[in-house]
């Protein structure tokens, strides 16, 4: 009935597809699905003719290692994973939530039998930020890896103070200035939260100043480790580097 009522379409081009939560065949082969080799801290794939990749470390990390203990993208962002992304984020189509985690879901590894299993803690939105858009995105996803088996979704673990401006189009430096105090740990959770395994749930992974000051105030609060899922992870020469601006329209 539902199929009659409102057709299967592809969430991307809005073609037909043969059922609701599915793309197209050329839309699903414009999505980039990260693989090996990659590197051995964060995962950023490595070109398909590099040879002993094990335990080889990309430039970003060796220059500055990063405090997370890796990262899970569910695909490189490209013009493909964008247009889910926007849908998703800023489109209200809610229903792209289970879609999108299981594709991060696929990344991360199988969690049966850890006790505790990890916490997964999304990135926080402002409440002026959450009050408008009606959602956090990031929470959507973590409550569907949750279903996933992927671990245990902790939505308020983090909370935003200030309401930041939108990131798009900043280096770095003036991202982290900007965020710097904005993240804080919900102290009605340190309890939980201290000595546990946590993955940082977000849409998307940019040039990494969101999750860092994410990560520090998680590693400070006394978690074990923290590591990061996301949809779509924005690949570029130096994700920390002083001229890697975050593209327009992506960050919350």
């Amino acid at each position: 009935m539902i199929d009659l009522v409102y057709p299967p379409r592809c969430p991307i081009c809005g073609n037909a597809t043969a059922n609701q939560d599915g793309l197209c065949a050329p839309c699903w082969s414009g999505l980039v699905i990260p693989g090996d080799p990659a590197c051995a801290t964060c995962s950023r794939p490595f070109p398909s003719d590099m040879t002993n990749p094990d335990g080889a470390q990309c430039a970003v990390c060796l220059e500055r290692m990063p405090k997370h203990s890796g990262i899970y993208a569910g695909t490189i962002y490209n013009d493909a994973s964008r247009k889910l992304i926007l849908s998703f984020k800023h489109g209200r189509k809610i229903g792209l939530a289970r879609q999108l985690a299981e594709m991060i879901g696929s990344k991360i590894p199988q969690t049966d039998g850890v006790v505790p299993p990890p916490l997964l803690v999304p990135v926080p939105l402002h409440r002026w930020r959450l009050w408008r858009r009606g959602y956090n995105q990031s929470a959507l996803l973590a409550l569907e890896l949750e279903k996933l088996g992927k671990g245990k979704a902790l939505v308020d673990g983090l909370y935003r103070i200030r309401n930041t401006p939108m990131l798009g189009g900043m280096l770095p430096k003036q991202s982290e200035k900007t965020l710097s105090g904005a993240i804080r740990l919900n102290p009605r959770r340190a309890t939980m939260l201290s000595g546990q395994d946590i993955i940082l749930v977000d849409d998307v992974l940019t040039s990494g100043a969101t999750s860092d000051v994410c990560t520090r105030v998680l590693l400070k609060s006394g978690a074990r480790s923290v590591s990061i899922a996301c949809f779509g992870r924005v690949m570029s020469g130096a994700l920390h580097g002083d001229h890697a601006a975050i593209p327009q329209g992506l960050k919350t």
